[in-house]
């Protein structure tokens, strides 16, 4: 693609996404403004903040925007997750929360691509693994177990937030695991959002002994057809440097990156 279909993809990412806001609102889930600012409570284990663009606000009155949310979240004793694209204006935005006590974590390249070359990809898995479609708590519990194992820190949260999500709507997400035998090798989920072209893909962690052997592939195209029987024609992920060059050979841009800033009182 070119740089002016990249461009018109983060365009679309930009007024379609963005603020990413869950829809429908699970149980126990409040969202509050400050500003161009949406403070997303109750989703996971700290809190969410969220927006399409800051309004062109610099200098002292974002100081003064940023310092509120240091506030608020210090109050709540809880953690907050500041998340910053790579072309967010102004260009000194990561430079003013980390002088507000917000740490970076790790890098990931969002990528957008259209879903039809994704859903008629036809990876072939390897003999004795097998991909499943799942909803249950104790598969959820499975799915963290195993990315507890990759990533070795506690996922637990993710059972109580999916479970959340497919309580308040099962039609608005589909979680795929990737088993041999009784194991979980693998697994994803794809978020159908609300009033939009567009699907996100989530998850793909693979345990390192079942990595390049065509799983997340398989997982990328299992989910993409899942999108487009829904009527979706883009799909977004935000991505790690080992996936984003698999992303890539299958047709998916990179439009811009994103960076989770994160307080913690």
């Amino acid at each position: 693609m070119t740089d002016l279909d990249a461009r018109g993809l983060r365009d679309a990412y930009d007024s379609q996404i963005r603020p990413e806001l869950p829809d429908p609102m699970p149980a126990g889930v409040t969202v509050d403004r400050d500003g161009p600012l949406f403070r997303v409570l109750g989703l996971d284990q700290r809190g969410f903040i969220t927006y399409r663009t800051l309004d062109g606000l610099v200098g002292a009155e974002l100081d003064a925007l940023i310092v509120r949310q240091v506030e608020f979240f210090r109050a709540r004793g809880e953690a907050v997750e500041w998340k910053l694209a790579g072309h967010d204006e102004p260009a000194d935005l990561a430079d003013r929360l980390r002088a507000a006590g917000f740490v970076p974590e790790d890098l990931e390249t969002v990528v957008v691509g259209p879903v039809a070359p994704l859903a008629a990809a036809v990876p072939v898995l390897p003999e004795g693994v097998r991909l499943r479609e799942v909803t249950g708590r104790t598969d959820l519990e499975r799915i963290a177990a195993m990315e507890e194992e990759v990533w070795h820190d506690d996922r637990s949260h993710l059972v109580h937030a999916l479970a959340r999500e497919i309580e308040a709507d099962p039609q608005s997400i589909t979680i795929v695991v990737a088993e041999a035998g009784e194991t979980v090798v693998s697994a994803g989920w794809i978020r159908y959002q609300a009033g939009t072209g567009f699907a996100s893909l989530w998850g793909g962690s693979t345990l390192p002994q079942w990595r390049k052997k065509g799983i997340y592939r398989a997982l990328v195209a299992y989910r993409a057809r899942l999108a487009q029987q829904r009527g979706k024609t883009l799909v977004q992920v935000d991505c790690s440097p080992d996936s984003r060059p698999i992303l890539e050979r299958l047709g998916l841009v990179a439009v811009t990156t994103t960076t989770p800033y994160v307080y913690t009182p």
